[in-house]
């Protein structure tokens, strides 16, 4: 589970993919290297598999694509955005918060649930 505030303005589809990379390096530095990531947003699943057809990402797919190659097993799923409540609420924690914001570990933060 993590978090992190990025950049404001980018449109919300860049923003899950950045998101995805970010989780990706932290798991890396944390040479987390068997990993399968889970996403509510089909979008990122499509871009990921078919990096060509987005050439508007091609920057930040390339960096997804050099950080999924030093990974021993990666996979990464949709889920129903039902299943991903938990990370909804933190994501949504994380935009408001006026300073950048940056959470991994494997339970939520205690702050999160002050947003009920």
């Amino acid at each position: 589970m993590g978090t992190c505030n990025l950049r404001r303005g980018i449109s919300p589809l860049q923003a899950e993919l950045e998101a995805l990379v970010w989780a990706m390096q932290c798991m890396l530095r944390h040479r987390k290297l068997t990993i399968v990531f889970e996403t509510d947003c089909s979008d990122v699943v499509k871009m990921v598999s078919k990096p060509e057809e987005w050439p508007a990402f091609a920057a930040i797919l390339e960096e997804f694509c050099r950080c999924r190659m030093e990974f021993t097993s990666f996979s990464i799923v949709h889920i129903p955005r039902i299943k991903n409540t938990k990370a909804d609420k933190l994501a949504r924690s994380a935009r408001v918060l006026p300073t950048d914001v940056f959470y991994v570990n494997s339970v939520p933060p205690t702050w999160i649930s002050e947003l009920a």
